[in-house]
């Protein structure tokens, strides 16, 4: 990517990169009776992330599904106790989390002068409450829901790019994920992609995307 770019919209993942995704904290809070171990709950909080991301990868099933299963499926592997309804505590939070501290600085910076974008995995009636706790207009909010099909399928971005009406090389696109995010928009043509440092996925090399500490980096980026 070059150092000023002037993309036609900014497109972004939603939970992780602007809303602080707190499923490994609910985790910590939910298992504590079963887990104690915090070493072991730590792999828990990893494995529980890994079926996320396994089940987002077939046909488009509801959100609160995806939770319930993987969650189900993780502590089949471990031999704990999945209890009715478990998932369904996850699910029910998610609206309640805010963005990260550096969110609305940064974005602040930015809407208006370039249209702003989300394609998140979550359904219609759960993003809403997260895109109002960021304080910034966007153009477009775009779920799984939407297009029936999550990230990293290839389908989303297509999804995506073709309502927007724009060329993949007009897209700045921003995650703090490449598995669910930037890997897909490499291999669509997205050429501006970035990385938003968020410590819970390593940096990849080979897939163009310029590393950001935070949103706050993000202004730059375009000459804002």
């Amino acid at each position: 990517m070059s150092d000023i770019i002037r993309p036609k919209y900014i497109t972004f993942d939603c939970y992780g990169t602007l809303t602080n995704f707190q499923m490994g904290s609910l985790t910590r809070e939910i298992f504590a009776d079963r887990i104690p171990d915090a070493e072991r709950m730590a792999a828990f909080v990893k494995d529980f992330g890994a079926y996320r991301f396994d089940e987002v990868l077939g046909p488009w099933k509801p959100y609160a599904e995806i939770l319930c299963t993987a969650l189900e499926r993780t502590c089949q592997r471990w031999g704990i106790e999945y209890r009715d309804n478990e998932g369904m505590r996850y699910y029910e939070a998610v609206p309640t989390w805010g963005p990260h501290p550096d969110v609305i600085e940064g974005l602040s910076k930015i809407a208006g002068k370039i249209p702003l974008v989300i394609y998140s995995n979550a359904d219609d009636t759960q993003i809403m409450s997260n895109v109002q706790k960021l304080e910034v207009p966007f153009h477009e909010v775009f779920t799984a829901d939407t297009f029936k099909v999550y990230k990293p399928r290839l389908a989303a971005f297509e999804a995506m790019i073709d309502t927007l009406g724009c060329r993949p090389d007009e897209l700045l696109h921003v995650s703090s994920s490449f598995r669910y995010d930037l890997i897909s928009a490499s291999l669509m043509g997205i050429e501006n992609k970035a990385f938003v440092a968020r410590g819970h996925e390593p940096y990849c090399a080979g897939y163009g995307a310029t590393e950001i500490a935070d949103i706050r980096g993000l202004p730059a980026l375009v000459g804002l």
